[in-house]
């Protein structure tokens, strides 16, 4: 594998989990680009004839910062007693210097009250897809990852009914507001298989500048994630413009404008959005085996405070640290049947994005692992072999084991679930953790894995560390539908450097 630069690894660090985000709130104001049929699971989707009375058709040009990064196109037509809700969408981004284009498709039927039936979402990076598709029971959605023979199902228990965020424009078109009225859904996000309650609230009354012209248009509000969404209505419930999460706002357009002069935007824009500045500068981060750090911003947020204050991190008021764990001391060469109780189970387990049970996943943790026995010995060889044969590249997309398995190329995320799910084949109980990292004078957003081994050791097969320095500051462990809780922290988190040490003396 080609040497990484210190900048690109900078960069790097700080594109993983950003990009993810960026998908996930890309799906929640607009749904995408879709330029394939397929089948969903059940009753397959029609396409609309031709001669179909499309009764809504909306463009929508998207800025970061002030740079036209994007478009999407919104079709809703009939489908019998139903709505066909088509979408495109198209961003265009600049990671780490590398063009990238993010292409998102999705298909959805809802009912008259735009209420989610069915759908299927396509992610297209270029170098991965990502396809999910689904349909709605009375208590769960019925979930099918992957196609062919890599083809998952997933079962997500509900209490109600959903909605899709493609379906909220059409929701409120034609619609009578007020300021103060409210209005309740619960929101199914595709990229993570998980659901959320949202309230949107109108708020005010106002002009608002469009293209040129001044609107009448009422101003709408809600929280995702811990993040403001704002949308703005006119008289007649026609969605106009939509600020979101980091910076991105759409503004209503039409077919001769949307689609063209895309600049695309600057890669450090993503990163410098996330990155938590401090102070005081360490030298030689990797080496750090004791961190102690004020933390503040977290309180007020809702978030859970629990990962901060187990294993090897120790949480008092807003004072942390954290001590590197031992591996060689602590952990057994084997597994006792303790070590594997009923708790243990579902990180031992395959998941929707961690396919441990796969045969070519399996089969690879056998190669990898050889006749070595020693769980201490294994877990480094997978965690080594991730780190040399994966490609550190930022993938616009949602990542899954098997995928980063055979395109072998990803960034934090992909190298941490591909680790996760090379554990898991091997015996050894594994899960995902997402928090921060100090590099280049600031802490970043990052992913990586921990192994149980007697108790859990932090492992990075992003920097090829096991366990990791002391700078790795964990704030949860879950798939994707944990890490989205993340969001509710950015620009919020503050961080001071109190005290902190080395393996060895200066």
């Amino acid at each position: 594998m080609a040497l990484i630069t210190k900048r690109k690894l900078f960069y790097f660090l700080g594109a993983g989990i950003v990009v993810l985000w960026l998908v996930m709130v890309a799906l929640l104001i607009r749904k995408t680009h879709f330029h394939e049929v397929g089948q969903i699971v059940g009753t397959p989707i029609q396409a609309e004839p031709e001669s179909a009375q499309q009764f809504q058709h909306d463009w929508m040009e998207i800025y970061l910062k002030g740079k036209k990064v994007g478009f999407s196109e919104t079709r809703l037509s009939p489908l019998g007693e139903d709505q066909l809700i088509v979408e495109k969408m198209v961003l265009a981004l600049n990671l780490m210097g590398q063009p990238s284009v993010m292409r998102m498709a999705t298909r959805a039927v809802v009912d008259k009250g735009f209420l989610l039936k069915q759908f299927r979402l396509v992610i297209d990076s270029g170098v991965v897809r990502f396809r999910v598709s689904g349909k709605v029971e009375a208590n769960r959605v019925v979930v099918e990852v992957g196609e062919g023979d890599q083809k998952r199902e997933h079962l997500i228990p509900l209490v109600g009914p959903l909605t899709i965020g493609a379906g909220l424009p059409g929701f409120f078109k034609g619609r009578a507001i007020g300021i103060g009225d409210e209005f309740r859904f619960t929101f199914f996000d595709p990229s993570i298989l998980s659901h959320k309650e949202m309230l949107i609230k109108v708020t005010d009354k106002t002009v608002i500048p469009v293209n040129g012209r001044e609107y009448p248009a009422f101003r709408l509000e809600t929280k995702v994630w811990g993040q403001t969404l704002v949308f703005w209505l006119d008289e007649e419930g026609v969605l106009l413009r939509e600020e979101g999460f980091m910076g991105l706002t759409l503004v209503r357009s039409d077919k001769n404008r949307a689609p063209f002069d895309v600049e695309g935007s600057a890669g450090a824009d993503f990163y410098d959005a996330a990155a938590i500045p401090v102070k005081q500068p360490l030298k030689r981060p990797r080496e750090i085996n004791y961190l102690k750090i004020e933390v503040t911003g977290l309180r007020d947020t809702g978030f859970n405070l629990s990962a901060l204050n187990e294993g090897r991190q120790k949480l008092r008021e807003d004072m942390l640290e954290v001590f590197q764990e031992s591996v060689s001391s602590r952990a057994p060469s084997k597994l006792s049947k303790a070590d594997m109780a009923p708790h243990m189970k579902q990180f031992i387990s395959p998941g929707i994005s961690i396919q441990s049970d796969n045969r070519a996943l399996v089969e690879k943790a056998r190669e990898i692992a050889g006749s070595e026995r020693d769980l201490r010995v294994v877990a480094r060889k997978l965690m080594g072999w991730v780190y040399e044969n994966i490609e550190k590249r930022p993938v616009v997309s949602v990542p899954d084991a098997l995928t980063v398995l055979e395109t072998k190329v990803g960034d934090c995320n992909e190298h941490a679930v591909l680790l996760t799910a090379l554990l898991r084949a091997a015996g050894i109980p594994a899960r995902e953790c997402v928090g921060i990292v100090y590099t280049d004078h600031r802490f970043f957003y990052h992913a990586w894995t921990e192994a149980y081994l007697g108790h859990w050791i932090s492992m990075d097969a992003t920097l090829n560390q096991m366990p990791t320095d002391a700078t790795h500051i964990k704030l949860l462990h879950g798939g994707l539908d944990k890490q989205a809780e993340l969001m509710a922290l950015m620009g919020k988190l503050q961080l001071d450097i109190v005290d902190y040490a080395y393996d060895s003396v200066d």
